[in-house]
């Protein structure tokens, strides 16, 4: 049986579209088992439940506490059988707790070449540095901000002209080519 994915969520949910296109297209072996947002109004959610996908929102702001608010996705995750978790525009920051909960077994893709630019905003402080390429990264999670192993990157030139927009647009581009691909050698190298 094809391992099961655990998709958290927050927006637009494009690279969770990327990854049910790959399933979908049998080019990532794997099946997205729920899909959980924090915002109850992410687009991404409409995006699941259309592919047949089951969701789940879970208010952070209904939890005193970050690690009280990381059990309950675990909970749900867990009860999904989930073996490896995406972070796909997820806008949390994750604790030890959740961290600790599923050990390297959880991908993000960070819109930068790691570990230049992490956190928030990597295309305006890659355009505010003046660098000439910027890029993407799928990496391992640990207990620091877009810190670990990294598992795949891919590099866009910067262009004179660019906007944050349409440097965000051009690695969007390649963000939705790496991530089924990097969780694809992730599942390889978890079933080994």
């Amino acid at each position: 049986m094809n391992p099961t994915l655990g998709v958290l969520i927050s927006g637009r949910g494009t690279n969770l579209q990327s990854i049910l296109n790959a399933v979908a297209e049998g080019a990532l072996r794997a099946r997205v088992g729920i899909v959980v947002s924090n915002a109850s109004g992410a687009p991404g959610l409409a995006r699941a439940k259309e592919a047949g996908v089951p969701t789940m929102v879970i208010d952070h702001g209904s939890f005193p506490s970050r690690e009280d608010f990381d059990r309950a996705v675990i909970d749900v995750l867990k009860r999904h059988d989930v073996d490896l978790v995406c972070l796909a525009g997820f806008m949390r920051l994750l604790s030890p707790v959740f961290v600790r909960a599923f050990p390297g077994r959880i991908l993000n893709i960070h819109p930068s070449l790691l570990p230049a630019f992490p956190g928030l905003y990597a295309q305006r402080q890659a355009l505010q540095y003046g660098v000439k390429v910027s890029g993407c990264t799928v990496h391992l999670v640990d207990e620091e901000l877009d810190h670990g192993s990294i598992v795949a990157q891919t590099a866009v030139p910067v262009l004179e002209g660019d906007s944050v927009e349409s440097l965000s647009a051009r690695i969007l581009v390649q963000e939705h080519l790496l991530y089924p691909e990097a969780i694809a050698k992730v599942l390889e190298r978890l079933s080994a």
